[in-house]
């Protein structure tokens, strides 16, 4: 702050002093003519040192305001050139810089907002302004003019003079007035030309600043022209109606930055009250939704970063590609050093320079609650999966384990039986003792088959759940009235089967499956009113699924499961 109320300060002691300066000699002077000249003089200067202290606020590093400040400085130089003055190194300077500005407008214009000229082209044509207007206009001719030796015995010293050349110097003036006049227009064409290329958001950025910087321009590109006879810029009153004009250009173009900034204030409070009025308790997605439409981008995705950034997620903790695909950009929100959002929008949304930053502020707290609720919903989401995979890993062990007892103790069982069939062909009859043994191994092949199968049928696997639960009816009293004829996940058909057989095992059942709209609904008729589901409820829970229990008036159950087919 210090260092500005000193350029503040400093702003207002060139001012005043350039008008003490013209009263020196104000027959040379554009300001002193009238007072409307003494005002443009000042309201110009001023409005454009104000202006540039003002963007300098906002974005402490753009170098737009620099080059405000200093086009401010250039209109109080103009008038510098003043040969009645008493100052030498005042006369010089002006002599050194007296057609800076339009040099320095063009870079403004070039480089606002973003503070840098983003292009070769216009570094080149901003690099040639200088070089006509202070190399050729300013220090050349200043180099081969010396008023004293032209008559002028009371007049200030040329500190820059070389040699006393008149015929020279009216060679210098007249080329600096042409080539004036040609870059003049090649920087009116370039400034428009990065109107017309600008993406809808970058126009309005720079739409207000190069249109008041294009009028100027015009202005300095038609007193040169009305110059191109004499060979150097006059005095007549054309000149001084066209140099209040370019007043007026100049004083607009201060008002257009600082409308520009109050805009992006005005922007910041409206999308600071959206994020107040949506409250904490917004729903998921409604940050996005306001964003949107505030943003004029029906496509706007926001994307909020997750495990350390390695991934992204919407509010809705569903996977975010990054970067997107096809025309959309991403650009990364921060605040305080924190990676807050990255947001998936149309190309020229932010071609402000300030206007991620100013969103990020504006919005960080509604995007670091809905941050943390879509984290959330990852994890939990996570842990449903895991839980998935837990369930499907334990199907898979019960599946491992009736193959093992399938093909292995069952078949060598199996064997045994064959063998006690074979030695009892070799007894004599009578022999008792081997047909009680014969007996016992049939009922332990029996119950062994019986437990291999409601560890996991092999019908479930290979033919899927209709098949399977009808081959349990066959020897249960179970009715399958209808089933959908699509496979399901493993897991899922599991689940059902395992319900199916846990409640047909207690009363006769009836059951019914369809799927909807992604969801299986499993519904069960069972004639009893006590139902043991065992651990049932816990596997359902852990597949995201939900199971209800509807009691009937005559002693009946309806038992309903729901699960997500994505439950693989």
């Amino acid at each position: 702050m210090p260092v500005r109320l000193v350029l503040v300060g400093l702003g207002v002691t060139i001012g005043l002093f350039t008008v003490s300066i013209a009263h020196e000699d104000p027959g040379l002077s554009f300001a002193l003519t009238s007072t409307l000249g003494t005002t443009t003089l000042l309201v110009t200067g001023w409005s454009l040192m104000v202006a540039g202290l003002a963007l300098s606020l906002k974005r402490p590093r753009n170098q737009a305001a620099l080059g405000l400040y200093l086009a401010g400085c250039a209109w109080f130089l103009s008038e510098w050139d003043n040969p009645g003055g008493s100052s030498s190194w005042v006369f010089s300077t002006g002599l050194a810089l007296y057609a800076a500005l339009p040099a320095v407008v063009t870079h403004v214009a070039l480089a606002y907002p973003y503070g840098h000229l983003r292009t070769w082209t216009n570094r080149t044509v901003v690099a040639l302004g200088y070089v006509v207007t202070i190399g050729i206009q300013g220090l050349a001719s200043a180099m081969v003019f010396d008023p004293g030796s032209q008559g002028c015995s009371d007049c200030a010293s040329n500190l820059w003079v070389v040699a006393d050349r008149p015929d020279t110097q009216t060679v210098v003036d007249l080329l600096g007035v042409r080539a004036g006049t040609a870059w003049a227009v090649i920087a009116f064409l370039t400034v428009m030309w990065r109107v017309v290329k600008a993406s809808t958001a970058g126009r309005r950025a720079i739409v207000l600043v190069s249109t008041c910087a294009l009028g100027y321009l015009a202005l300095v590109a038609g007193m040169y022209a009305t110059s191109l006879g004499r060979g150097f810029v006059g005095a007549s009153d054309t000149e001084h109606d066209l140099w209040l004009a370019q007043g007026v250009a100049l004083f607009l173009l201060a008002v257009a930055v600082l409308v520009d900034l109050a805009r992006a204030r005005l922007i910041q409070r409206a999308l600071t009250r959206l994020v107040v009025d949506l409250g904490h308790a917004a729903p998921a997605g409604r940050l996005r939704d306001a964003l949107a439409e505030r943003l004029g981008d029906p496509g706007l995705l926001i994307a909020y970063p997750i495990d350390d950034g390695s991934r992204h997620v919407d509010a809705m903790a569903r996977e975010v590609e990054l970067p997107p695909a096809g025309d959309r950009r991403s650009t990364t929100l921060r605040y305080a050093g924190a990676d807050l959002a990255v947001l998936v929008h149309q190309p020229g949304l932010f071609d402000h320079p300030g206007a991620v930053s100013d969103l990020a502020s504006a919005v960080h707290l509604g995007l670091e609650n809905e941050r943390l609720h879509a984290e959330a919903l990852a994890q939990l989401a996570e842990v449903r999966s895991s839980g998935a995979r837990v369930v499907a890993a334990g199907d898979e062990e019960r599946r491992r384990l009736e193959r093992d007892l399938h093909d292995g103790a069952q078949q060598r069982l199996i064997g045994l039986s064959l063998a006690l069939r074979l030695a009892r062909t070799r007894l004599p009859p009578g022999a008792t003792e081997l047909d009680a043994a014969d007996t016992e191994l049939r009922e332990t092949i029996a119950d062994l088959r019986t437990l291999a199968h409601g560890l996991s049928p092999v019908m479930l696997k290979d033919d899927g759940l209709p098949a399977a639960l009808r081959a349990l009816s066959e020897t249960l009293d179970l009715r399958v009235d209808e089933l959908p004829a699509q496979r399901l996940p493993d897991v899922l058909e599991t689940t059902v089967y395992l319900l199916a057989a846990q409640l047909v095992r207690q009363a006769t059942t009836s059951v019914t499956g369809t799927v909807t709209n992604g969801w299986f609904t499993f519904d069960l008729q069972v004639q009893a009113d006590h139902l043991d589901l065992g651990e049932l409820p816990d596997r359902i829970n852990t597949l995201d699924g939900g199971l209800e229990l509807s009691p009937g008036p005559d002693g009946t159950t309806r038992v309903v499961l729901r699960l997500p087919v994505s439950s693989s």
